[in-house]
């Protein structure tokens, strides 16, 4: 009845009208995103190579696999893509290209590692551990191997029973002054290590956090590099109880897994000792900054904000290519079905999350940029950023994944059933960005650290003592507490939001203050008065959002974009503040003084942004430039020929092979027959 390939070969007339009738160019908006015309060129060149021999039927046919089978799978996927990387930059020599040694877990990549990256925590924070935390002969004996992958490795911090808890980790290093070596062990099953994505059977090396006791005495929490595996037979040394943990929600073939040990004995310089050191005579130097043990987290937590805004750009991508495809529900009888991105209903659902994904995208660009300068500072002896980035990598990776995952599922609703398909992939990029919202710091433990900065911020602002940049808006609230008039302008939108958030975070401070004053402890203070503060974290990291949107959009940047593109980002801006503004009204109105018609006015300017980017919707998801198979979306592809995709992929499903199932013959038919 059909033939092999009834997908057409011909672009579908709604999707072609679309770009067509875009007023910008989104070979512009592509550059921009990238980060520059050389750096799109660079991604598209890398993909272009890495994908050329890519089998989407093979790739279909992934989520029917057995878990075993799924791993096996992500382990030969991925290996294959460090050899396509290994020939792609020996062709090419690119000697100190800055985008080379982070591409393994690129986005661009994401789907040739399509049941998963099994090494990806290797790349996302092994690599960069053993950067910042070993001594430069630490990193030449050991490290080196780890980069150039002659050895696997994972970081092993969270344990079963104690996971953002920290300082209750229970793995202990004990320091043994005859033989100059470290002993490990997890003196109990809430101390094994759980959850390390590679670790289960891939991994033969580990970054193992544990508590450092010497002669008995309690030094804190530090780093050890452990060989977990023999290189040669890939057995568990003596001590080491490994294994993986079995079928997740999300991450199919990451392999995550759990570690015990028992009496595991290691060199006394596998403890990486950039910052704290142990001698051979067992005396103990202390880090000049304890959070200096955690800094690799903070890179982590960099790396999952940006991956956050990504997975809702996919998203975003193909549900507006789906909604300019799909036409049902007539708005006027007499006329056809229209494209259902027409509907306003269905622009609230997709547009607003387009919004948010740039903004969380240049939120991004701004944490990095900090990231690199504390990163200087440090190395030049210099601590003062820190508190600051680890605030900022906890509020965005907070709010970067929880917008996004809440904005992905939106979009999976906004395709329908079709939504629901695991051949639309929503439901896999769902997953793994939903689980984001848990791995590097669970959200309200993050939120409450936050919260705690915004603490000693406001004591600051009321002594006239120095902030943070991101938090200087608190001193400027607190010296002129009063808002003026509502204009509704820009800015005038990001100043309502810091009030806001300032608000907030005065009110957190007077409830902590009250429970001390009435004899609390302050952490037992802190603990009553959560809510609250995770409440004040949330808007701090809105504020911030917003007033780095805006910078961005209409500061001196903006003179190296065309007019045209301009437009649409200052149309994007004006949708994601009136959006932001209108879901935090509550706390607005606690600070500004609106009335009914300001509301009514609000409301009437989210209608009229989204009618004014519904022509340019679909090329601005093009200017996201991704490619077919990186999106991995039947509902998404370029083309646009998403009912013959659809349909394809469902004639290819391994039950399809048969007409007449195998349960038929054996249950099925047999008690039709019984008159039971």
């Amino acid at each position: 009845m059909f033939s092999k390939n009834i997908i057409p070969k011909t672009v579908n007339p709604d999707l072609k009208k679309e770009r067509e009738g875009a007023n910008f160019s989104s070979e512009e908006f592509a550059a921009w995103w990238a980060g520059g015309k050389e750096k799109l060129e660079f991604n598209r060149s890398v993909r272009e190579y890495m994908y050329k021999d890519f089998d989407y039927n093979e790739n279909q046919q992934l989520y029917y696999k057995s878990h075993e089978d799924m791993c096996e799978f992500a382990v030969k996927s991925s290996i294959d893509v460090a050899k396509k990387l290994r020939q792609l930059q020996a062709r090419r020599n690119p000697g100190g290209n800055e985008y080379w040694p982070t591409l393994f877990d690129e986005p661009e990549l994401w789907n040739l590692h399509r049941a998963g990256n099994p090494f990806s925590v290797m790349y996302m924070v092994v690599v960069d551990a053993l950067k910042t935390q070993c001594t430069p002969e630490q990193y030449k004996e050991f490290g080196v191997r780890v980069e150039r992958f002659e050895v696997t490795a994972t970081y092993a911090q969270t344990e079963l029973g104690h996971s953002s808890h920290l300082r209750g980790l229970e793995t202990r290093a004990d320091f043994d002054r005859i033989t100059d070596q470290f002993v490990l062990n997890t003196p109990s099953i809430s101390a094994y290590k759980w959850w390390p994505g590679g670790l289960g059977q891939c991994s033969n090396h580990a970054i193992v956090m544990a508590q450092l006791y010497i002669d008995g005495q309690l030094k804190g929490l530090h780093m050890f590099y452990v060989q977990l595996r023999e290189e040669g037979t890939h057995e568990p040394r003596p001590g080491v109880h490994i294994g993986e943990l079995g079928k997740k929600m999300g991450f199919l073939g990451v392999n995550n897994g759990f570690l015990g040990m028992k009496n595991v004995r290691i060199p006394r310089t596998r403890m990486l000792m950039r910052h704290a050191q142990v001698h051979r005579d067992g005396t103990y130097v202390k880090s000049p900054v304890e959070p200096l043990t955690y800094f690799a987290m903070l890179s982590t937590r960099c790396i999952v904000a940006r991956n956050s805004a990504v997975a809702l750009a996919c998203a975003a991508t193909i549900a507006t290519r789906f909604s300019a495809v799909r036409r049902q529900s007539p708005i006027d009888t007499s006329l056809p079905e229209p494209q259902i991105l027409d509907h306003v209903t269905q622009q609230l659902k997709v547009f607003p999350e387009i919004a948010t994904s740039l903004a969380y995208g240049l939120a991004y660009n701004y944490l990095r940029e900090l990231f690199n300068a504390t990163s200087r500072d440090i190395n030049l002896g210099n601590y003062n950023r820190l508190p600051e980035l680890h605030s900022l990598s906890c509020a965005l990776k907070v709010m970067s994944t929880s917008d996004s995952a809440a904005g992905i599922e939106r979009l999976r609703l906004a395709c329908g059933g079709l939504g629901y398909l695991a051949s639309a992939n929503l439901c896999n990029i769902y997953v793994n960005t939903v689980a984001a919202c848990t791995y590097e710091g669970e959200n309200t433990v993050l939120l409450l650290q936050v919260g705690r900065f915004l603490m000693k911020s406001w004591r600051a602002a009321q002594s006239g003592a120095p902030l943070a940049v991101t938090a200087s808006y608190l001193a400027e609230v607190h010296q002129n507490p009063e808002f003026g008039l509502w204009s509704g302008s820009w800015d005038n939108l990001v100043k309502a939001m810091q009030f806001a958030a300032a608000n907030k975070t005065r009110l957190a401070f007077k409830s902590l203050s009250n429970r001390i004053d009435n004899g609390e402890t302050e952490r037992m203070a802190s603990s009553h008065t959560g809510i609250e503060l995770t409440q004040a974290a949330q808007l701090h990291a809105r504020a911030f959002v917003v007033h780095n949107f805006l910078a961005e959009v209409t500061g001196p940047k903006s003179k190296a974009r065309s007019p045209a593109l301009n437009l649409v980002l200052e149309d994007l801006l004006e949708l994601y503040l009136v959006n932001v503004a209108l879901n935090n009204m509550s706390d607005i109105l606690r600070v500004v003084h609106l009335t009914d018609e300001d509301l009514n006015k609000l409301q009437a300017r989210l209608e009229a942004a989204l009618a004014k980017l519904r022509p340019n919707a679909v090329a601005i998801v093009d200017g996201f430039d991704f490619g077919d198979a990186q999106l991995n979306s039947t509902l998404g592809f370029h083309d646009g020929n998403m009912l013959e995709r659809v349909f394809d992929a469902a004639l290819k499903a391994p039950m399809n092979r048969k007409s007449v199932p195998k349960s038929f013959h054996d249950h099925l038919g047999p008690f039709m027959k019984s008159n039971i």
